[in-house]
This record gives structure tokens, sequence and C-alpha cells, in this order.
């Protein structure tokens, strides 16, 4: 089976061509964990499959590094826009994606030689309302910002908000000190998250420049996380430390997010192809 992998600020992804093989339902789970694991398989946060779709140009599926399906991703939904854009799978430089989150609108505003450089994501609106996230607890429509959380006989303090996938982000005054491995998946399992959640610390570093890094649900610690950095963005406005645009640093790199007047966020990074290769599926 071939594939090509594909990386957005360090969080790396397998693309397969659901024109080209059909997979059954019940191996997507199993096919994801073999692929992603970096010891003995190709090694990725997880695999993403380009598929026909009814309502949009086309449809993606994320299976994390752990085989659970995930709803988006915003680093894998710029390479999915690479992968069409640089194979031509598509006229012009905007598509329409059906995801688990619903509708999504990439546009390349950067190529070379007919190759997508950097791709700009509509991430939608975020969904702030307690249900929507969703947390248990409180009152089902009320904003979840600066919530006591405790973790390992600690009280952190976090934000909640949804890009069509939940994420608990927590502002502190040194990323350096967060004890990631120890508390990310704490928080992630946490009975208060009923699908779990992705994780994310930040430290602010101007009104226009934060620090994050992430947790995220099913892979672990990833250099970067599209999806977050939107969420984080969103959350450190609220709490008035930022404006609405920020550049976000992350291990693997910088990705630029606003959250425009049209009250959606949009998320523009780079998008790297790594290599090609079949996998003995």
């Amino acid at each position: 089976m071939r594939f090509v992998k594909l990386q957005g600020s360090g969080n790396d992804y397998l693309f397969i061509n659901g024109f080209e093989v059909k997979i059954p339902e019940e191996e997507l789970p199993e096919l994801a964990r073999r692929m992603s694991e970096r010891h003995f398989g190709v090694g990725a946060d997880g695999i993403i499959l380009i598929l026909p779709s009814k309502k949009a140009d086309f449809r993606m599926r994320m299976f994390d590094a752990d085989g659970t399906e995930g709803e988006m991703c915003g680093n894998g939904i710029r390479g999915f826009a690479k992968y069409v854009y640089d194979r031509k799978l598509a006229a012009g430089r905007s598509l329409a994606i059906e995801t688990g989150a619903g509708l999504i609108r990439t546009e390349v505003i950067q190529e070379d030689h007919g190759r997508a450089v950097s791709v700009r994501v509509d991430m939608g609106r975020p969904r702030l309302a307690r249900r929507d996230i969703p947390m248990a607890g409180g009152q089902p429509d009320t904003r979840v910002v600066d919530e006591p959380l405790e973790v390992a006989g600690r009280v952190m303090r976090f934000s909640g908000v949804s890009m069509g996938n939940p994420h608990a982000i927590f502002v502190v005054d040194d990323i350096k000190a967060v004890d990631l491995p120890k508390v990310g998946p704490l928080i992630e399992n946490h009975p208060l998250f009923p699908r779990r959640t992705n994780v994310e610390f930040v430290q602010v570093i101007s009104p226009d420049e934060l620090i994050m890094r992430v947790w995220e649900r099913g892979s672990g610690i990833t250099l970067a996380c599209g999806t977050g950095a939107s969420a984080s963005v969103v959350a450190c406005s609220l709490k008035g430390l930022t404006g609405r645009k920020a550049l976000v640093h992350v291990d693997g790199g910088e990705l630029l997010v606003e959250w425009a007047a049209d009250d959606h966020v949009y998320l523009t990074g780079p998008t790297v192809e790594v290599f090609t290769g079949e996998f003995p599926y």
C-alpha cells in the first residue's frame, strides 16, 4: 500500500489515498497503530485518509497514533490540501473538505514550482459553551474560563475551547517548568472530559505572541497542534492576555492564528512532504 508522509511544523501524518486503496473499517484502528509506531512502523502522529465526499470536494478521516479517530487536525488538513494540490487532484487553490468537525475550507497561499508551501485554513467558529467542548458538570451553556482543576495534588486553572475537538488550555509563567509527560495524560483522561481532551500549556510573550506546548489526545506530546494553537489564541484573547491575532511558537516551528471579525479562526502555516513509501498491508 502506497503512502505519503507530510508534516506541518513537525506534526507528522501518513496520508493514504482512499481513491486507490479500500481499507475495511474494522482494520483502520490497528493500521493506524502499526503505521504510526516510530520503532516498528513508519512513525507518525497518526494516519489520514483522502476520501470521496458527497457534500464537499473531499473527505478527510484521521486516526491518532493510538488508533482512535479524531474529529479534525489543523496541521493534518494543511497536509491534505498540499497532497491534493501537488498531485492536481482538484482545480484551483481552494478546497472544501468534509471532516468529523464539519466542513473545513483551505487555501494554498504560497507555492513553489507548482507545489504548496503554505496553507491557510478556515477553522470555523470556536465552540465555547461547556456542553459543546464537551465537559461534565456546571451549567451547560456557560463558558469555561479560568476554571480550577486538581491534577497530581495541585490546582491549576484552565480555559475550555472546542475547535471541533476538545481543548484544555493552561496559561503558565514558565512553560519550561511544566512536566508535560506527567500531567498531560492525567488531564487528557480526567473525568471532567467525557471524550478526553487535548492539553495545551501556553506562555504569553506579548499581546501578539505566545509559546505553546501540547499533549495531544491519542498521540501524546507532539511538535505542533493546529487546533490547539487556534484554541490557545481564543482562550488567551478571552482572558485579555492577547489580541485576536497572534504568532504561536510550537516545538516544531510557528503558526499564525487569527480570530477574525466574522468569528472564524484562521490558521496559517507551512506544509512539507517528507517522503513516499509502501507499507506491507
